[in-house]
């Protein structure tokens, strides 16, 4: 049986950021924080619902909007800084000052979703690409 391109992605990107937050969290645990914090929760969610969200538009317009791909993956980038701005800033900078462990909060599961962004989008244009060549 042939596991859809969406399917896929979303079975990659939820292992990888689970073992990526399971890693965090054990981080955090040794350096005698919060296992989970207050973030890190709503980071690693934020970031996957949007990682997957971005990927599933790209997917679903790729063939219909092929030349602006890469504009809308831009977009989605805005979105996630939007979403950023909105949903986790507030909270980082709540008593004006940013620990390591704080920004790691964001940026470990920003990271992650965004290689695999990447990663998945590239495999999804030189799809398009050996489709379009003669």
């Amino acid at each position: 049986m042939k596991v859809g391109f969406l399917s896929r992605f979303f079975g990659v990107l939820l292992l990888a950021m689970g073992l990526v937050l399971a890693g965090h969290a054990f981080i955090r645990a040794q350096m005698g924080l919060p296992a989970l914090g207050d973030l890190l929760p709503r980071s690693y969610t934020v970031n996957f619902v949007l990682a997957f969200g971005i990927v599933a538009v790209l997917y679903v317009f790729r063939q219909r909007a092929s030349h602006y791909l890469g504009f809308l993956f831009i977009g989605g980038s805005l979105l996630k800084f939007l979403a950023f701005f909105l949903l986790i800033y507030p909270e980082l900078h709540a008593d004006d000052t940013l620990s390591r462990a704080e920004f790691f909060s964001f940026f470990a599961p920003y990271l992650t979703a965004l290689v695999l962004e990447v990663v998945f989008a590239s495999g999804l244009l030189r799809q398009l690409e050996k489709e379009e060549t003669p």
